[in-house]
């Protein structure tokens, strides 16, 4: 106990609290059991010791950060050491990687159900189940998914302004005026590409060929040890998901053909629609169907995309076509608080009530002329006029 508290205090120490990602002020931290979801590396561990420094300080015995790949759990039980930091006095713990503790979900049910006044957040992969027969955490943990860096976020943090989130009715009724406001300030359009590219993750340090790099290494890890240990699947395998990203880089966004996907990477339909499912659930994939109501693991998407536009560019290895990525941002940015489906006119229904078209700045009301809530998001434009609305814009929405 007492060398993690000693380590505690050590990071603790050295957290930087003057950039705060969106999830920080909105979780609900008087809840009992919270849960935070999301790829490694988006900055969940930083989230929680955000908050530990802020309002607890560098120390305290009530409050504790711990990790559950430290070594000290190889040899300890974690609901054994809950009853000493309880004991101790201690009200708030923050544990990080859930998933590499051997049976966690029970151990939190059955540490959540034993003692009343202790309050916990953890964090965890994109792929932890927090439903599941053995142990259903569903009704005891409030659980939130936590996304890259918006564009938002990219310009507060790497040019030191403080632009505030936006609502999706914001920009739609007022883009003009907000537009104004905001390139009076900063001029985005210089700045937008560097994030297509290099923006979303928070580590990055000035070198695209290092960044990319530990995107791939992201990448395999889902693929070689989160999808075997979180969904079973076979270590033998991993090679053809590989080759499956591969093809779907080239011609993002893709509308599969599931039969000769299948056929190209040598795995059956089945299988195949297996994969995407789980990729799209590690948050390596994005689907887009056509009713986000009942998906099920077999059902074939609309489209694929990847789920964030860096790891595009860090896959393709070439430059990607500019439309997909344009679709991809848009679809990234407004799935933090929105659904997204396939309409048949346009390229997004949002929320199943507006349809946006996606383009450049030449883009026409063309392909929705005489659809009602109908809007272009365009890119290369600082304003834009009547329903035609800045694709950076929609980088504000957290």
């Amino acid at each position: 106990m007492e060398l993690l508290r000693q380590k505690h205090t050590n990071i603790i120490n050295e957290v930087d609290l003057s950039f705060q990602r969106y999830l920080l002020k909105q979780l609900p931290f008087n809840e009992r059991l919270i849960g935070i979801k999301g790829s490694r590396g988006v900055g969940k561990t930083t989230l929680l010791l955000q908050y530990i420094k802020q309002y607890y300080g560098v120390v305290s015995d009530k409050a504790l950060y711990i990790s559950l790949d430290d070594l000290y759990f190889t040899a300890h039980n974690l609901t054994d050491f809950v009853s000493e930091f309880v004991a101790k006095g201690g009200t708030h713990l923050f544990i990080d990687e859930v998933h590499k503790y051997k049976n966690w979900s029970i151990e939190l049910k059955n540490i959540y159900d034993s003692y009343a006044k202790l309050q916990i957040v953890f964090t965890g992969s994109s792929l932890l189940e927090i439903l599941n027969a053995r142990s259903d955490l569903s009704r005891r943990a409030l659980v939130y998914t936590m996304q890259g860096m918006s564009f938002r976020e990219f310009l507060n943090f790497n040019y030191k302004t403080d632009f505030k989130s936006l609502s999706l009715l914001d920009i739609l009724n007022n883009h003009v005026e907000i537009a104004n406001q905001l390139t009076n300030e900063i001029k985005v359009l210089k700045y937008f590409h560097t994030y297509l590219k290099v923006g979303y993750f928070p580590f990055y340090n000035k070198n695209e060929t290092l960044y990319y790099q530990r995107l791939q290494e992201i990448i395999n890890m889902i693929l070689e040890i989160e999808l075997p240990l979180l969904r079973n699947t076979d270590i033998s395998i991993i090679g053809k998901i590989k080759q499956l990203l591969y093809v779907i880089s080239q011609s993002v966004p893709f509308k599969p053909n599931i039969s000769a996907l299948s056929n190209k990477i040598k795995t059956t339909r089945k299988t195949l629609l297996e994969y995407l499912h789980y990729l799209n659930d590690a948050n390596v994939l994005k689907s887009l169907n056509k009713d986000n109501f009942g998906v099920s693991v077999l059902q074939k998407p609309e489209k694929l995309y990847f789920e964030n536009t860096n790891y595009l560019y860090a896959i393709r290895g070439t430059e990607p076509n500019i439309g997909s990525i344009r679709e991809m941002f848009f679809l990234n940015q407004l799935s933090q608080k929105h659904q997204l489906t396939y309409p048949d006119k346009g390229d997004f229904k949002v929320d199943d009530h507006y349809i946006f078209e996606i383009g450049g700045k030449a883009k026409t009301n063309k392909q929705i002329a005489g659809i009602e809530n109908a809007f272009i998001a365009s890119d290369d434009i600082e304003f834009g006029y009547e329903n035609k609305i800045p694709l950076w814009l929609f980088g504000f929405l957290y």
